[in-house]
């Protein structure tokens, strides 16, 4: 490895599943800019959210802890602005600090982004078109689309920079979150293609808890009219309708993921242009996968793989070799650490998160985590999903839906019966069948509660008393 600081680079977008890449084998799109810091870098295959929400996870990916601890939990959390992050500990090293884009992590001066040098980011989840951004906490606003926007701002940020001094830049992007609004020049990209549907479209959400049923998420019946932004033909049989609206839903998703695409490319062609690719390490993530058909949904927040699952894209060509692909398992608490080493500062104690530079560097240690540990707790709030608690492995994943509030700011008062899934991700990948009730699976359920119990003791979470009350009836 370079003796040299890199530079960093932290690209992170919103709601971007790992299937809309290329690199990870999509079959809607190409994304050939993302692609080139795969083909520079490395692919990581198992690398999991634990919070499928775009606050927490952000909040868990700044401070490399799970969002029980670092206070984030649900939609109406923010971080404490006081609180240890990577960028202040990279500051306080002599890197310059800057975020440009979405912070997404509180209202008021308490929740304002800290340790960083420079900052312009959105309010709230932001505006698609003429955004306005708080610099420096003045209001200023823009003509254009926010993702150009973005990119620009970047651009700047690094053309201005101290060129003695490593940096360290956050471009986090809004995109493509919904209402999923395209730029201009891009509104009839795949409007002559019909996209093919996930091989779980039709999902009737047997076999399966009644937490999935019951969601609110669905695209044949819960899209807004601000979704589609068109009326729906009249006459169409019911199939016809969720295809419809299907297409209606991705062709937009796709055409706000081309734009973040293009910005990929803009940066890395600065970074080649300005003779600096070498040393800067770039890192490509998205706070949580999306659902993009899959079970018939849209949105996040499920355990489910579609949902956990991020993004893992990461170059740095003086650091480690390139065309790499890994399966290890990593998680969003694990890129805080992992960035202060390749930085050479020491990664604090209450980090609860594990360096991963040794993969990076083509050896996984013997030791290395083989399962990783979820929580969701915002129970019912907008999309109507319970919340849960669960453990994956590389084979199976147990679920727990305690379906409580747990006095949580934004998650309803409203209990629901307890529910376990269990799936062998093996046999069943796509997730159809719980087997949490098959006898055959008796000792792999009793391994993976231990497991679960290990975890929640590891990271100082507490498990729900509601483990002990009767359990949903199957099906």
């Amino acid at each position: 490895m370079s003796k040299k600081r890199p530079n960093v680079i932290f690209i992170l977008t919103d709601d971007h599943a790992s299937h809309a890449m290329s690199c990870y084998g999509s079959v809607l799109n190409e994304t050939p800019q993302l692609d080139r810091i795969a083909n520079n870098g490395v692919r990581f295959d198992n690398c999991f959210c634990t919070n499928s929400l775009s606050g927490p996870s952000r909040a868990s990916i700044l401070t490399g802890q799970h969002t029980h601890i670092n206070g984030v939990t649900t939609l109406d959390t923010g971080l404490d602005n006081r609180r240890m992050t990577y960028i202040k500990l990279l500051r306080d090293a002599g890197y310059q600090t800057g975020i440009v884009g979405k912070w997404h992590l509180g209202h008021g001066k308490e929740y304002e982004p800290t340790g960083f040098d420079y900052w312009e980011v959105l309010p709230g989840q932001g505006d698609y078109i003429n955004p306005k951004f708080y610099k420096m906490g003045e209001e200023v606003q823009y003509d254009g689309y926010v993702t150009n926007i973005i990119t620009d701002l970047s651009l700047d940020y690094m053309k201005n920079r101290d060129k003695d001094q490593p940096f360290c830049l956050l471009c986090h992007h809004k995109a493509p979150h919904r209402w999923w609004i395209p730029d201009e020049k891009y509104k009839d990209l795949y409007e002559d293609i019909e996209l093919p549907v996930p091989e779980t479209f039709d999902d009737d959400y047997t076999n399966r808890a009644r937490a999935a049923s019951v969601a609110e998420m669905r695209i044949d019946r819960d899209l807004k009219e601000r979704d589609i932004k068109m009326p729906v033909p009249e006459g169409l049989s019911r199939e016809e309708r969720k295809h419809w609206l299907y297409q209606r839903y991705i062709r937009d998703y796709l055409k706000c993921v081309k734009s973040v695409d293009d910005s990929v490319g803009q940066i890395l062609d600065y970074l080649e242009e300005e003779g600096i690719a070498d040393d800067t390490i770039v890192v490509y993530s998205s706070d949580q996968g999306f659902f993009l058909g899959d079970h018939g949904w849209y949105d996040k927040r499920f355990m489910y793989e579609e949902s956990l699952r991020m993004p893992f894209i990461m170059q740095y060509p003086n650091g480690f070799d390139k065309e790499q692909a890994n399966d290890d398992i990593i998680t969003n608490v694990d890129f805080a650490p992992t960035l202060l080493e390749l930085c050479g500062v020491e990664v604090p104690e209450e980090m609860q998160g594990t360096s991963f530079v040794p993969i990076l560097e083509g050896t996984t240690p013997d030791d290395w985590q083989q399962s990783m540990y979820y929580r969701y707790w915002m129970h019912l709030n907008q999309h109507n999903v319970y919340s849960h608690y669960g453990v994956r492995t590389k084979d199976y994943k147990l679920i727990f839906y305690y379906a409580d509030h747990c006095d949580q700011p934004g998650a309803l008062k409203d209990l629901r019966t307890p529910e376990w899934e269990l799936f062998d991700l093996k046999k069943d990948p796509c997730e159809m069948n719980n087997v949490y009730h098959d006898s055959a699976y008796a000792d792999v359920i009793k391994e993976l509660k231990a497991e679960l119990r290990h975890l929640q003791d590891k990271f100082q979470d507490t498990p729900s008393e509601r483990e002990a009350l009767p359990t949903a009836v199957p099906y």
